[in-house]
C-alpha cells in the first residue's frame, strides 16, 4: 500500500505541537516491522531533513509558494494519488483519495473563540466542519476531543479512533550546570492567549508578593496570539526583572531547563491532548501544575496537581504547596512517573498505522 503524508511539519526545524507529533510518527513508523509492507510518501515544501529514514520512504518536495496544501498538494492527489491520504492536523486538501485519514488534535477554537482572530477563527469552523463531514476515518488524542466533536459537529462516533500521543525519550545530554543560578519555576509551550500564561504571571506576582519566594519564572516558548497581553502583563509587575522569556529553545536546552526545574505550570484554558509537555515534564521527574480541564485530567492521571485554570488563586496555593512541600513534591514525582508508562510514540505509530492500513 502507498501512504501518502503530509509531512511538512516533520521537516521544520523550529518544531512544535502538530509538527512534533508528525515528525515522532514519521519517525516511529520507520521502526515498524510492519511498516515495511507498505510506501511511504512523505509530502513536503521544507528541504531542512533530521530524519533518517529506510528505502521505503520517499520525501516528495512540493514546491509552491502559496495555497500549498489546496494548491500544490491537491493537484498530486489528482494526478498522482496514494492509496490513503494521512492528513496528522485538521484539514483535507481541496482533492483527497476516497480513502484518507485525518488526526483532530483539539477544539478549542469553540471553547475560547476570543483567543483567535476573527478570520483565524471562521477558517478553522469552516475547514473543520468539511474534514468531519468527508474524512474516511478520524485519529483523536483523547476521548475529550471525540465528545467534543461529537457535541459541535456531530461526528459519527463509529469513525474516530482515540490514539493518544506518546512521551518524547530524555535526551542523553550533559546538563553540568543549571541554565540559569537561582531556583526557577517552568512554563514551557507556545506564548499565547489560550495557554493562560497571563495567569502564571499573575500567580508569579502574589507569591513574590506573598510568600517572597526566591525563585524566577522561566517561560520558554515563541509567541502566539495574544502574546502583547503577556507582554503587558509582564511589564506592569514590579517583578519583571525575575521573569525570563526565552522565546523558542533547542531541544537540548529544553533538557536542561525540565532537569533543574522545581515546578513545570500549565494552566491551558483548553487543550486536546495537552500536548507532550506535561507528560515530558513527568518523565523528568518535575511536579506538575496544571488545569483541571477534561484533556488534562484524562492524560495526566493522578500525577499532577490540577487546578481551575480560570482562578489565579488556586494556581498561586499550588505552585507554593509544591515548592514548599518535600513531601508533596516528592509524591507527585512519583505518580508522574508512572503515568508516563502508559504513553510512548512507538505505541501511538502502531496504532496510527493501523487505522491507516485497516
Amino acid at each position: 500500500m502507498v501512504i501518502g503524508i503530509h509531512a511538512k511539519g516533520a521537516f521544520k526545524y523550529e518544531r512544535t505541537g502538530v509538527e512534533e507529533y508528525v515528525f515522532q510518527l514519521i519517525k516511529h513508523f520507520a521502526m515498524l516491522d510492519e511498516s515495511k509492507n507498505h510506501i511511504f510518501q512523505l509530502y513536503t515544501s521544507h528541504t531542512h531533513n533530521t530524519l533518517f529514514l529506510p528505502y521505503h520512504f520517499q520525501v516528495k518536495r512540493l514546491y509552491n509558494p502559496l495555497f500549498w496544501t489546496n494548491g500544490r498538494l491537491s493537484l498530486n492527489m489528482l494526478f498522482h494519488p496514494p492509496d490513503v491520504l494521512f492528513m496528522p492536523a485538521n484539514f483535507l486538501p481541496l482533492f483527497y483519495p476516497r480513502k484518507n485519514v485525518v488526526t483532530i488534535h483539539g477544539l478549542e477554537f469553540e471553547y475560547y473563540p476570543e483567543a483567535f482572530s476573527p478570520d483565524y477563527l471562521e477558517y478553522l469552523k469552516r475547514g473543520t466542519k468539511k474534514t468531519v463531514d468527508r474524512a474516511h476515518k478520524i485519529i483523536v488524542p483523547s476521548f475529550a476531543t471525540r465528545d467534543d466533536l461529537v457535541t459541535f459537529y456531530r461526528a459519527d462516533p463509529k469513525k474516530i479512533t482515540v490514539i493518544p500521543h506518546g512521551v518524547n525519550p530524555q535526551i542523553a545530554y550533559h546538563h553540568r550546570y543549571p541554565p540559569i543560578d537561582e531556583k526557577y519555576i517552568l512554563f514551557i509551550g507556545r506564548l499565547e492567549k489560550k495557554k493562560n500564561v497571563k495567569s502564571i504571571v499573575k500567580a508569579y506576582a502574589i507569591l513574590k508578593e506573598k510568600y517572597k519566594v526566591s525563585h524566577k519564572l522561566v517561560l520558554v516558548g515563541a509567541p502566539g496570539f495574544g502574546y502583547d497581553e503577556i507582554q503587558k502583563e509582564i511589564e506592569d509587575t514590579i517583578y519583571k526583572t525575575d521573569i525570563i522569556v526565552t522565546g523558542y529553545i533547542s531541544h537540548e536546552e529544553k533538557e536542561s531547563f525540565f532537569k533543574y526545574a522545581d515546578v513545570f505550570v500549565f494552566p491551558s484554558l483548553y487543550e486536546g491532548f495537552g500536548m507532550m509537555s506535561v507528560l515530558e515534564s513527568q518523565l523528568r521527574q518535575v511536579p506538575v501544575v496544571s488545569s483541571n480541564i477534561p484533556s488534562i485530567k484524562e492524560i495526566a492521571g493522578d500525577g499532577a496537581m490540577l487546578v481551575d485554570p480560570h482562578s489565579v488563586a488556586q494556581l498561586t496555593e499550588a505552585v507554593y504547596s509544591v515548592i514548599s512541600d518535600d513531601d508533596a513534591r516528592k509524591k507527585l514525582v512519583e505518580k508522574g512517573l508512572k503515568n508516563t508508562q502508559k504513553y510512548s510514540w512507538y505505541k501511538c505509530a502502531q496504532q496510527t498505522l493501523a487505522t491507516l492500513v485497516s
